[in-house]
């Protein structure tokens, strides 16, 4: 959504689960979603995929050889891995990779990062890497994300670093207390007050374990501070006389419903979500912020439009619109 605000048409969309696949299809009909593993997509198969601009991709996050404790827990690797690879095959003019943070500064991930630097390097881009924070693209959230940004070397000099928005970011209390007070509740407004910061990272947690919650011990604790438990994801806003006790036990504290989580990840109410509750929360926790996806695909967009364009038209997985 962010990318097609900042003015890419997506060509494809390669996503294995079935409760995303059939999101993005109810909200954009013209979009070709591709209900496959990307472990397993071929771009000679799909020779669509040949003619574009951008390849762009939020990977399941990868973990440091250190926190690999399971099997499956190589799988993420694996997918960044094929990713790079995968831009080798399709050639895109740039591609965009969001991940976590300690991708991009940690000292564990040096290798993974020299992979990429090597690989799309003897192709000619040249790749920076950040991170950025949601708060500072005006979400009411902490949430911080390991960037990859490769451009080709003859657009590369016309790229920059999306910077903070001029306004600050409203607090959580700010951005949920309409919602909060739907039904009514007559502890929304001092709720709303004792609120007054920023939410931690939502996280969608594993399709492989549990169910939808606002993350581990230290975020639900997070959660606690701002008056909400983080325990699960409830089903509507509090009741009138709900019995709102931020010293109390956490059964006396609200939840989130989903809708509230989209908007804390800058997500607008026309977009729908289908599944379940569980399914639709992780939807919302796995996905890169909009309006952050749009800051950067639009320095994106703007340094493919520089004047010094390839000799030849490169690859990739997502074509610019032809406005100025």
């Amino acid at each position: 959504m962010g990318l097609e605000a900042a003015g890419f048409h997506p060509v494809a969309l390669v996503e294995r689960n079935r409760h995303a696949c059939d999101t993005l299809r109810s909200n954009r009909l013209g979009w070709r979603v591709l209900e496959m593993d990307a472990l397993e997509f071929v771009a000679d198969e799909h020779p669509e995929t040949l003619d574009v601009d951008l390849l762009a991709a939020g990977l399941p996050r990868v973990k440091s050889p250190a926190a690999q404790r399971r099997a499956e827990d190589a799988e993420e690797r694996k997918l960044f891995e094929a990713t790079i690879w995968l831009a080798t095959e399709v050639r895109p003019r740039a591609v965009l990779l969001e991940n976590v943070p300690a991708l991009v500064d940690d000292a564990s991930f040096e290798e993974l990062r020299a992979f990429a630097r090597t690989e799309l390097g003897h192709l000619g881009y040249v790749l920076r890497e950040k991170v950025l924070n949601a708060k500072d693209f005006g979400l009411a959230q902490d949430r911080r994300m390991g960037l990859f940004v490769a451009i080709r070397e003859e657009f590369s000099g016309g790229f920059h670093w999306p910077g903070p928005f001029p306004s600050p970011s409203p607090t959580v209390g700010a951005a949920l207390w309409k919602s909060m007070a739907a039904n009514g509740w007559r502890e929304a407004t001092r709720w709303a007050a004792y609120a007054d910061r920023l939410a931690p990272a939502i996280v969608g947690g594993s399709d492989r374990r549990g169910g939808a919650d606002l993350g581990p011990t230290g975020s639900k604790k997070a959660w606690a501070r701002l008056g909400i438990n983080g325990r699960s994801i409830g089903d509507s806003a509090p009741a009138a006389d709900f019995g709102w006790d931020p010293a109390g036990d956490v059964a006396r504290l609200p939840k989130l419903t989903v809708e509230q989580v989209a908007v804390l990840q800058g997500f607008p109410p026309h977009w729908r979500l289908r599944g379940g509750k569980t399914a639709r929360y992780r939807q919302l926790g796995h996905a890169t912020p909009p309006p952050v996806a749009q800051a950067l695909g639009e320095r994106i967009a703007a340094a493919l439009r520089s004047p010094s364009p390839a000799p030849e038209r490169p690859a990739g997985l997502g074509r610019l619109h032809s406005t100025p």
